[in-house]
């Protein structure tokens, strides 16, 4: 008795189906672990990834091959990247209420509560950038080429534009001490939103990089800590931060001085709140040391490592300096918004509909700047 032709035919094709099916969770599972921050390449035809000649296989084997992939991506999640969507989100929500406080607030109008919410808006776009980076890398099978440069991009010009938020707010509180006299003359609504405007603009030009081809999805040798940035731009980026990070140091010590000249001043001319004047310098101070400390302990050894380092590097290095970076942004809202008394009056009335009776007496101070 010869063997039934079609029943060997079947039994072939079902065995090449199931090699290729085992072919592409491994796959997958190699690119959903080694990849940091992204899925930047998109997974080709199986069979070709590996070197074999293409194989076409029927609808039912592709749509098979599709849920073992998506299995496979379910259980291959980093723990990392699911912590850096929780920040991201936790980010948007938290940002979110800082700019609704903003908007609805007509007393908030001022050119410090301008910047103030450019910096908000800038790390709510960066934890939605987040969590759309989580998307495209694990729900979007395969993710395109254009959504990944998106995501890549939105990433780019949120935390370009948080970082230049925060050296604007520098300048303004610098201004507004050097320049006492002259500060609100100068210093209009209408001044400070085309300079916003102009900020915002260049760090949209830098977010659209990748997608103009300053990318390394062709090259992946020309990879940065994180793709599909080239290591060229990210030192580029790196040196830069670096720079307005110098800036905002250089900025903030002639805060300090200026701050302590004004409090021996005072104390030369009215002794009696020499003691009252010097708590509130030492508070400022104190603020000052806590702004440059979390932006410094935050974001300098990832500009550092982002200069030095390439895509040969473990990807848990990438992680474990990345999220703290991304954790700075949950910190500006409690830094920068919380802690002054117009938008804390704003959301007990927001909240409770009343104010305390401490905020009503309180006097401001240059701590609370």
């Amino acid at each position: 008795m010869f063997p039934n032709p079609a029943a060997a035919a079947a039994a072939m094709e079902e065995q090449l189906r199931q090699q290729q099916h085992q072919q592409q969770r491994l796959l997958v599972l190699f690119n959903a672990s080694s990849l940091p921050l992204a899925s930047l390449w998109p997974p080709t035809r199986l069979s070709a990834a590996a070197g074999s000649p293409a194989v076409d296989l029927p609808p039912a084997a592709t749509a098979a091959g599709e849920e073992a992939a998506a299995l496979a991506v379910a259980g291959a999640v980093s723990p990392w990247d699911i912590a850096l969507c929780a920040t991201g989100t936790a980010m948007a929500g938290e940002n979110a209420l800082v700019l609704a406080v903003l908007f609805y607030a007509p007393g908030l109008r001022a050119p410090p509560f301008l910047l103030i919410g450019s910096l908000a808006l800038a790390d709510l776009l960066a934890g939605l950038g987040l969590v759309v980076n989580f998307s495209v890398q694990y729900l979007v099978q395969p993710p395109s080429e254009a959504a990944t440069l998106s995501a890549a991009g939105l990433l780019l010009a949120a935390f370009s534009a948080s970082v230049c938020s925060l050296l604007a707010i520098t300048v303004d509180r610098y201004l507004s001490l050097s320049n006492a006299l002259t500060y609100h003359s100068e210093r209009t609504r209408t001044f400070t939103a085309a300079s916003l405007l102009l900020l915002w603009l260049a760090c949209l030009a830098v977010g659209l990089l990748p997608l103009l081809g300053w990318n390394c999805l062709r090259q992946p040798s020309a990879c940065s800590v994180l793709r599909p940035v080239t290591r060229d731009n990210a030192a580029v980026l790196a040196v830069a931060f670096l720079l307005l990070f110098a800036l905002m140091l250089q900025l903030y010590g002639q805060i300090c001085r200026i701050a302590c000249r004004h409090a021996q001043q005072i104390a030369v001319q009215h002794q009696f709140i020499a003691s009252a004047q010097a708590t509130s310098t030492r508070k400022g101070l104190s603020t000052l040391s806590l702004i440059l400390g979390t932006f410094a302990l935050c974001w300098v050894p990832f500009a550092i490592y982002s200069l030095v380092a390439d895509a040969s590097y473990p990807a848990v290095y990438t992680y474990s300096l990345a999220l703290p970076a991304a954790c700075h942004s949950l910190l500006n809202p409690i830094v920068y918004a919380f802690r002054n008394p117009e938008i804390q009056k704003s959301l007990w009335l927001a909240c409770c509909g009343c104010i305390p009776a401490g905020f009503a007496s309180r006097p401001r101070t240059s701590s609370d700047v």
